[in-house]
């Protein structure tokens, strides 16, 4: 009887439950609290308008002249210059074909009243040389030479003669970098700057060893008139 009354009683017992499992966190933002989840989605929606808005003008800027990039010229402008500049074209990209180097010399007036005429310097090459290896190259070391012979060159005919404001411009540009170069690495050692000639030297980028392309890799040099400083 006792055995019966036990297996009775253990029937009607109730069946013992399974130990509670703890939620599985949902991953990503839906795990967050909802404070949180419209914080996310704002801080991801700001993000695309942002990256959107940022192709849009790089596109704008690259992409041929059209009525869009010329009614907003100014918005462009100011949003690619001078971190996100690009100087080639969407459509018909231009790699240079020719290594330009740019060089000066000067005439100095040495304390004893004498005129004497120093050697041209490859400005170029001293700019190559200082970011060569360099881990952070200096961005003005890559571009305010070249953009400034550029802007030159953009802005006068084949005689040297300026075509406008902007020439004349450049012709202050383009001098006052020649005579701080000249100022860092002579520090007045040979008197006074009296004149100053700046001078390209042109040599085409030779035809790879496997191609059956003729290039002229002679030197051209086109120099400019001595400028009295």
């Amino acid at each position: 009887m006792e055995s019966n009354e036990r297996e009775t009683a253990d029937a009607d017992a109730p069946p013992a439950r399974p130990p509670a499992v703890p939620p599985v966190p949902r991953p990503g933002i839906a795990g967050l609290s909802a404070p949180y989840r419209a914080v996310a989605a704002l801080a991801l929606a700001a993000t695309g308008l942002a990256a959107c808005a940022h192709l849009a003008l790089v596109f704008l800027h690259v992409a041929p002249s059209n009525t869009l990039s010329k009614r907003h010229a100014a918005v462009v402008d100011g949003w690619i210059y001078p971190e996100f500049e690009q100087n080639w074209k969407l459509f018909a990209p231009n790699p240079l074909q020719q290594n330009i180097a740019i060089e000066v010399r000067a005439e100095y007036r040495t304390p004893g009243g004498e005129v004497v005429r120093g050697p041209w310097r490859d400005l170029s090459a001293e700019d190559g040389a200082a970011i060569e290896h360099s881990l952070l190259p200096s961005h003005t070391r890559q571009n305010e030479l070249r953009r400034a012979w550029d802007f030159f060159t953009g802005s006068h005919d084949e005689d040297d003669t300026p075509n406008g404001e902007r020439g004349e411009l450049s012709e202050q540009y383009l001098r006052r970098i020649a005579l701080n170069r000249l100022g860092e690495a002579r520090a007045g050692r040979e008197g006074e700057v009296v004149r100053i000639q700046l001078r390209s030297a042109t040599r085409a980028v030779p035809a790879p060893a496997w191609s059956d392309e003729q290039t002229d890799t002679q030197t051209y040099y086109r120099e400019l008139p001595w400028w009295t400083v």
